[in-house]
This record gives structure tokens, C-alpha cells and sequence, in this order.
């Protein structure tokens, strides 16, 4: 049986989540992907990232996306970078927005980072239907 914790995260979480299209990544399907893996790892993903973190008031979820954004990028870490774009763009953030944070991020994290970010984006729009 799930915490109060985690069933409270776990309401957080769901306003991240993507609202028509249940193919694109989110966090549901990463706590499915892994959760046979490491049985506990859903309370990990869900409970102190959305129970202790998302849920602050000082940033707002679009503030929340673009700082998440910046930080994935400078790491290189592509995969999880993919999910919070599509996140940032659940949360309303339109394309010209997240690209332009990660065009800002070029001097900082350097091009090679800047465009696999980018490359991402793309292929998260074109995943979406959104592709201009």
C-alpha cells in the first residue's frame, strides 16, 4: 500500500504528466519502465523529487521545466533530458522558449551539449505532431 507521502507526490507528479498523447515519454512510463527492475525505485522517483522539491512554491512549473532544462543539458544526460522536454512543454512552455534556454546555455555548457539538446527537441516535437 503506497504512503500518504508518495500518494502526494504522486498527485504532483500527475501535473507534469502529458495530457493527450499517452505514447510520448513522462515519468509514468519511466516508474514502469524500472519498476521490476528495483521494486523501490517508483518511491524514489516520485516521492522526494514532487513530494519535497516540485512541490516548493518559489519557481513555477514552466521556472521549474527551464531550470531542469539547464541542468540536464550541462550533464549531457540525453535520456532524462528527453522526458523534461516533453515535460516543459506539458507544463506549456512553447518551442521558442526551451530553445532559446538551451541556445543561452552555449557559452556555459559549450555546443556539443547545446546540440545534442537541441537534436532532442526536435525529436521530441516531431514526436508530439508539433514539427514547424
Amino acid at each position: 500500500m503506497a504512503s500518504e507521502r508518495f500518494q502526494k507526490a504522486l498527485e504532483k507528479m500527475m501535473e507534469y504528466q502529458p495530457k493527450d498523447n499517452p505514447d510520448i515519454a513522462s515519468h509514468t512510463k519511466l516508474i514502469e519502465y524500472y519498476e521490476e527492475l528495483a521494486p523501490d525505485l517508483p518511491s524514489l522517483i516520485v516521492e522526494f523529487p514532487f513530494g519535497d522539491i516540485y512541490s516548493r512554491s518559489a519557481l513555477d512549473k514552466k521556472q521549474q521545466a527551464l531550470v531542469t532544462i539547464a541542468g540536464l543539458t550541462a550533464f549531457g544526460t540525453e535520456p532524462q533530458l528527453e522526458l523534461h522536454i516533453n515535460t516543459a512543454f506539458n507544463v506549456g512552455l512553447t518551442k521558442d522558449q526551451v530553445v532559446g534556454a538551451i541556445i543561452h546555455l552555449i557559452p556555459y555548457v559549450g555546443y556539443p551539449k547545446c546540440l545534442n539538446a537541441l537534436t532532442l527537441v526536435k525529436k521530441v516535437l516531431a514526436e508530439r505532431n508539433d514539427v514547424e
